[in-house]
């Protein structure tokens, strides 16, 4: 069995931080998401965005990372954004009811 991977790339500029996130966010990758995204809040930006076009599986460990995450960003004024999210996770947050729980912004593509 692969072990499953994440890479995250961080990119700062004025009032966001736009991480790109490539392969699954699981129980063997949540807690480096975390990480990453931890070190960001420690000088937090007005928005984090979180580009999930490379992301190709999210389990329930993945989610539950999401919401808290979302909270923690909005305890230090900074709002946790998802963008690129694709249909399968779309509908996976809206089967949990999670879709509420979190900033969604996609972009539709030209």
């Amino acid at each position: 069995m692969d072990r499953a991977e994440l890479s995250i790339t961080v990119h700062r500029t004025g009032d966001e931080a736009v991480l790109r996130l490539a392969g699954e966010i699981d129980m063997l990758t949540a807690a480096q998401l975390s990480t990453v995204v931890n070190e960001v809040l420690a000088d937090p930006p007005p928005r984090i965005v979180l580009d999930l076009a490379g992301v190709t599986f999210c389990d329930s460990q993945g989610l539950g990372t999401l919401v808290v995450l979302s909270r923690k960003a909005s305890h230090t004024q900074c709002l946790l954004m998802l963008t690129n999210v694709g249909d399968f996770l779309i509908r996976v947050l809206d089967i949990t009811g999670l879709r509420s729980a979190l900033m969604i912004r996609n972009e539709a593509t030209p």
